[in-house]
């Protein structure tokens, strides 16, 4: 399994992705000598750099299923191993819901300070949620009913994903709103793109 560094805030963190068609991306959220580990998938080099930043608070899981490495690491670090938390508190981040269905449980971050949104599986930068586009898209079971009232009203100078690289400057707030806008007009333009993503993601697993 390739992993590679996605992202590169300087004091304020950085993202890693895993080099697979889902593209599973990780982010470090760092402040005042505390970091966060949001969604991560186990590299030891991204945990070293980590360490660096800061003393390491908690292992955030955002979404239900987004197990990844989250226990793991927490328990190795000795942090609390966060699942979709209501809150944080003495944290710099205000917790978002996104979803809240008994099949679906996401929330997303937002830090005031550096206008930073993370959103683990309703939005996404990869093909699966682009249909190839540049940009943001909404997930493809979110694009009937996107969560234009729980995210809508932000805008981010840094829009960081679960799912592909991060967006920034004035293209991570454009990208936002024009995926929350397009969600339902871009459904057959994603679901026509399905099947070659589906192969050529079957394809990088052998």
């Amino acid at each position: 399994m390739e992993i590679r560094l996605c992202d590169d805030r300087g004091d304020e963190g950085f993202s890693w992705t895993v080099a697979e068609p889902m593209t599973r991306t990780s982010h470090a959220l760092a402040d005042d000598g505390r970091v966060w580990l949001v969604d991560p998938v186990d590299w030891p080099d991204a945990l070293t750099r980590a360490s660096g930043l800061g003393e390491p608070q908690a292992v955030v899981q955002l979404l239900d299923r987004h197990g990844r490495d989250c226990a793991t690491i927490a328990a190795r670090l000795g942090v609390p191993h966060l699942v979709v938390p209501a809150s944080l508190p003495d944290t710099p981040f205000e917790v978002v819901t996104v979803v809240r269905r008994r099949s679906w449980q996401e929330v997303a971050l937002w830090w005031p300070a550096t206008r930073t949104l993370v959103v683990a599986e309703a939005i996404g930068t990869n093909a699966f949620f682009t249909g190839g586009r540049p940009g943001a898209g909404v997930h493809l079971l979110l694009r009937l009913a996107p969560p234009r009232r729980q995210l809508g009203s932000f805008d981010p100078e840094h829009l960081l994903v679960g799912h592909g690289a991060g967006l920034h400057g004035p293209e991570a707030a454009t990208a936002l709103a024009e995926a929350l806008a397009g969600a339902r007009t871009g459904v057959p333009r994603v679901l026509a793109k399905i099947p070659s993503l589906a192969l050529g993601a079957r394809r990088g697993r052998t």
